[in-house]
């Protein structure tokens, strides 16, 4: 394990390593868990699993297979329209610039 050195900015906030991230498994919308070790100066990070009715398979093992044209036809026009709103604003942040909605 090697050891990776990061700064705490001035409002607590720190980036985890992006290797460290990638064998831990840690994915964008994850729900972290932080726990302070009983000596004092260790934090334990967990990604957490809160929802009502979770499923204990991983989405490999779901049979069905929905293209994306599909999922989005299934969806409400509102839903639709949201899920437009925010493809548009991440198209729009990767070609550099900032989308007004």
């Amino acid at each position: 394990m090697n050891k990776m050195l990061r700064i705490l900015g001035k409002r607590g906030r720190i980036t985890i390593p992006y290797e460290i991230r990638q064998r831990v498994g840690f994915a964008y919308n994850d729900v972290l868990s932080f726990t302070e070790a009983a000596d004092g100066r260790t934090v334990i990070v967990r990604r957490e699993k809160i929802c009502d009715n979770c499923i204990d398979r991983e989405p490999a093992e779901f049979e069905e297979v929905v293209n994306l044209e599909d999922f989005l036809d299934d969806l409400s026009p509102e839903q639709q329209r949201t899920a437009l709103i925010h493809l548009s604003v991440k198209w729009a942040e990767k070609q550099g610039g900032a989308l007004n909605v």
